[in-house]
């Protein structure tokens, strides 16, 4: 795979060309825990270039010295990588999904439609926010990834509802697409019942289907 390296503060991210291709791109964003590597063996029919972005402190992108991980600094990651890639349809698998969820909202004139898929991570944490500071040790910290604290602070990352169906709203209102969210998720946290609800998204849908519709968009 041919791989750029893009810089998100003190954070280098790895982003892989998958395939080249020709048209419009598609990212993969993986779930917690997981790389680029494992979400590139995924089969889909796609005649553009397909791209899978590391998150910080995953695959080949690198550590943060101090940890302090959110699901609102992965959706930094991925608008660096759209910004590199251009307007681009999304595939995110459990804590990818949300991030592109996530992405979609706030950057809904350069995602054409994001997929979310089940997987480790969907669900997060608390549904509301909390003002817990227990420290709980994740390990020796060796530079390696997946980075300890990730796995501990995105586990706990809250998903408030009323948050999301904020972000569904924004993707719908500015993406110029009819349908821009499409959840093919069995698992269905909060959060996921929550953006069910809202117009412009799309359920009981298949992977393939829902990247057939963007295509065409």
């Amino acid at each position: 795979m041919n791989t750029v390296m893009l810089q998100h503060n003190k954070v280098t991210l790895a982003l892989h060309e998958v395939r080249p291709g020709t048209g419009r791109p598609l990212l993969f964003l993986h779930g917690l825990g997981e790389s680029a590597a494992a979400m590139s063996t995924l089969a889909v029919d796609w005649k553009g270039p397909v791209w899978a972005l590391d998150f910080t402190g995953h695959g080949d992108s690198s550590v943060p010295a101090g940890g302090g991980y959110s699901s609102e600094i992965l959706m930094a990651d991925a608008d660096i990588a759209l910004r590199h890639i251009g307007e681009s349809t999304i595939v995110g698998r459990g804590l990818g999904a949300y991030i592109a969820f996530l992405i979609a909202g706030a950057r809904p004139t350069l995602v054409r439609g994001a997929v979310l898929l089940d997987g480790p991570g969907l669900a997060g944490g608390a549904i509301h926010a909390t003002s817990n500071t227990e420290i709980t040790s994740g390990g020796d910290r060796t530079g390696t990834t997946p980075d300890p604290w990730a796995l501990i602070e995105l586990s706990r990352d809250a998903r408030p509802p009323t948050y999301t169906t904020t972000f569904a709203r924004l993707a719908v209102s500015g993406s110029g697409i009819a349908d821009p969210i499409a959840v093919t998720c069995k698992v269905a946290p909060p959060w996921v019942e929550a953006i069910r609800a809202e117009p412009g998204v799309m359920i009981d849908i298949t992977l393939q289907d829902a990247l057939d519709i963007y295509a065409a968009v």
